[in-house]
């Protein structure tokens, strides 16, 4: 997290003000899908209230955080004309802040929800096809318990996958928001 997720997108000097933040969200949803994995324990991502909560924890840590650089790049960008900031820029740049998070909180949810739906799916065929004929679900048992085993393995990969996407989000949104400005100021003779 430290070297892969923290330095390189919120910069050398500043990453270890949020190390902590990111390191509790990562082990958090990381912990929090393995748990999901193992069968009549709740997945917590798999609820949209807990994924709304992270990605409304993440809007607020980068409001406050915003510096004075981020927040005149988002409300007054500077070398445009003021009727295209004032109705074009400044209105899609606060929808992108808002909606930022909430892409966060969609990805999560909507992909392990989606793998538990994978895997109920071929558990259900063993019933689905038992109930035509009692030969067809003992025969498809074997087909349909390897495509579960098989989806679990995957579930275990993505359940890194979506620890490591969130986090590495979380953080290049944390450093937009501390980022210091690159312009050069104009100097006048």
């Amino acid at each position: 997290v430290r070297d892969e997720i923290a330095k390189p997108s919120i910069g050398d000097k500043k990453y270890l003000r949020f190390l902590p933040l990111l390191l509790t969200i990562f082990f958090f949803i990381w912990v929090s899908n393995l748990i999901g994995l193992i069968p009549s324990f709740p997945g917590l991502m798999g609820n949209v209230s807990v994924t709304i909560a992270l990605a409304g924890m993440v809007l607020i840590i980068t409001l406050v955080i915003g510096s004075k650089h981020y927040w005149e790049h988002v409300l007054w960008m500077p070398g445009v004309p003021a009727w295209v900031k004032i109705f074009i820029l400044t209105p899609i740049e606060l929808v992108g802040v808002v909606q930022r998070p909430f892409i966060l909180m969609v990805r999560i949810f909507a992909n392990i929800v989606a793998g538990h739906i994978v895997i109920t799916s071929f558990v259900c065929l063993i019933f689905i096809f038992g109930a035509l004929s009692e030969v067809g679900g003992w025969g498809f048992s074997p087909v349909s318990v390897l495509f579960t085993l098989f989806m679990y393995a995957m579930e275990l990969l993505v359940s890194f996958l979506q620890a490591f996407v969130f986090t590495l989000l979380t953080a290049v949104y944390i450093g937009t928001c501390v980022e210091e400005g690159h312009h050069h100021q104009e100097q006048h003779h």
